[in-house]
């Protein structure tokens, strides 16, 4: 593994430089944790790689093991990894951030949505990946995945003071890099085996002049205060999610796959012909074709054919797959709604329904903010983020309980929070300013 300090140690000759480029972009490849972040972002992706270079073997008399390519080999995967990646990210960012300033929001995005988006997409290749990187871009934040991006860390203290990222289409195309530093980037390309530098190094922020005559010129150029990339982490333990629960999922996908395989083959009709015994396998192949054709067939006199099916075991199977699930959705703390679905439900239970995946978004909640609070001195902007979990609620008990306690409260607060539990809380002053107008149209004239 290279660090900030090998990259030092190299100065500033570009050869070595490029050399060094390449080395570390190979050597990232072979690392544990990018090796898991692959996995991870197949199952994810529903691809379950285990199941899929599974191949079921038979054994002949001799012993000798050969693939079986005859019987059903159904190969489905699960979509738990993905749900529980989606549920977590969109529990805790789904409603965007909130800042304290309205002007934060334009600073960090184009438009007000654009630095919640790419939060939303940081956030989720956090949780697949173990870890993403946000770089800030002088006025909107860019999102790397560990599957393209090689940190280089201090050896001193840890934190992150250089990063290459590399992106390739195929292993016949040029490969492109580019190496991110405190006092610049510079861009490098390996194409029919040579390497050059595609774009010298510069500074993160120019500052470009145009006119007719000369065109445009770089008349000023500044790099930010510490280094503009920064790492989100998607959990306290800095690792990906599937670690834990790639086995169980196996497991999962692995048992529904032999029982489609099972109910497939169960479901052949087989033959027992008595008093045939002169019958060779090309004659009961012709046979059964025949079966299968006109569904009719004769036979000798003293021959008779009976057909034979056998019902597929499933009820071990469907209680383990049942309880796989379950375990599934306890070990990974995320919310099944199954289990709040039906019924007249009450806020208590469904608040504890919340509760596993409630302290899992905590410890989330906590590298989220850590993340932003760097973005936020990169871009110089002081301001504080807060988020609104999406949550099921039992709507009706709770304004029936805001409604006894009405008598108690101010009118506008009553109203704001039954339109909040409604989802039109955004409506609440033009509501509040709608009865305060009608209130005063009721009263007679001279009482204003």
């Amino acid at each position: 593994m290279k660090t900030y300090q090998d990259l030092i140690a190299i100065g500033e000759d570009e050869k070595e430089r490029m050399a060094f480029v390449k080395q570390c972009i190979l050597e990232h490849k072979g690392t544990a944790l990018y090796k898991t972040a692959w996995v991870a972002d197949q199952y994810n992706r529903h691809k379950n790689v285990t199941i899929t270079e599974y191949q079921k073997i038979l054994y002949t008399v001799s012993g000798k093991a050969i693939p079986d390519i005859w019987s059903a080999n159904f190969k489905m995967a699960c979509r738990h990894f993905h749900r529980f990646i989606v549920q977590e990210a969109q529990y805790l960012l789904g409603n965007g951030v909130t800042w304290e300033t309205e002007q934060t929001a334009d600073k960090l995005g184009n438009d007000k949505y654009a630095f919640d988006t790419q939060l939303s997409i940081c956030a989720k290749n956090a949780l697949v990946h173990g870890v993403s990187f946000g770089f800030f871009n002088l006025d909107h934040l860019e999102v790397f995945s560990l599957l393209e991006f090689v940190p280089l860390y201090d050896e001193e203290n840890g934190s992150m003071r250089a990063g290459i990222r590399f992106w390739q289409v195929d292993a016949d195309k040029p490969l492109r890099a580019t190496l991110y530093e405190e006092d610049g980037y510079t861009d490098y390309i390996w194409i029919d085996g040579e390497e050059r530098i595609l774009n010298p190094k510069r500074a993160y922020k120019l500052k470009i002049v145009s006119n007719a005559a000369d065109g445009e010129r770089i008349y000023d150029a500044e790099n930010y205060p510490s280094f503009p990339i920064v790492p989100l982490w998607g959990n306290s333990e800095h690792q990906s999610e599937i670690v834990g629960l790639r086995e169980q999922i196996d497991c999962y996908d692995l048992i529904k796959s032999g029982f489609a395989n099972t109910v497939d083959e169960a479901s052949i009709v087989y033959w027992t012909i008595q008093n045939a015994g002169g019958m060779d396998d090309i004659d009961l192949a012709k046979f059964v074709e025949r079966m299968k054709t006109i569904h009719a067939t004769t036979t000798d006199d003293m021959a008779t054919a009976q057909s034979h099916t056998q019902d597929a075991p499933y009820a071990s199977r469907e209680a383990l797959l049942e309880r796989l699930d379950r375990d599934l959705y306890r070990d990974a703390m995320a919310l099944n709604t199954e289990t709040i679905a039906g019924g007249a439900i009450t806020a208590t239970q469904i608040k504890a329904a919340y509760e596993p995946l409630n302290s899992k978004a905590d410890d989330f909640e906590y590298q989220i903010v850590a993340f932003i609070g760097k973005i936020l001195a990169l871009a110089g902007v002081d301001d504080k983020p807060t988020f609104t979990r999406s949550m099921l609620v039992n709507a009706s008990e709770i304004i029936q309980n805001i409604i006894q306690g009405a008598q108690f409260l101010p009118t506008d607060y009553v109203v704001t929070k039954i339109l909040e539990v409604l989802g039109d809380g955004d409506k609440a002053d033009d509501i509040i300013k709608q009865m305060q107008a009608d209130e005063i149209d009721r009263m007679p004239e001279g009482e204003e």
